[in-house]
């Protein structure tokens, strides 16, 4: 199975970390203490969308590393739940799926039985 044009290359996973490293320099840079409250909080909701981005994208390389691995090891596009191939247009879509989509489907819904 051929790897998806979004996995082509790390140059994508490398522009992720190096948001990463500049997040990081940049609430280091403007950790200042300011002595109003309201330019005080403004920051730190500034900082703390940042750092949700951040980990959004910390997760996303994680999944694109794992689905690598699953290329290199000629396991990609295959579903962790029930083995059967995954669909080349849900892969297209999601190069990281790692779950057919009747799987996900059943996964989504016993998520939202588990949250009341």
């Amino acid at each position: 199975r051929q790897r998806p044009r979004g996995l082509r290359d790390s140059a994508w996973r490398n522009q992720l970390r190096d948001e990463v490293d500049r997040t990081v320099t940049h609430m280091q840079d403007e950790a200042a203490n300011f002595p109003d409250p309201v330019d005080r909080a403004a920051q730190e909701e500034e900082f703390s969308l940042e750092l949700r981005n951040r980990d959004r994208e910390r997760k996303l390389i994680k999944k694109i590393e794992k689905t690598l691995k699953k290329v290199e090891d000629e396991d990609f596009g295959y579903c962790e739940s029930c083995g059967v191939e995954i669909g080349i247009r849900r892969l297209e879509a999601r190069p990281t799926a790692d779950l057919c989509i009747d799987c996900k489907t059943l996964a989504e819904i016993r998520e939202k039985q588990m949250a009341g």
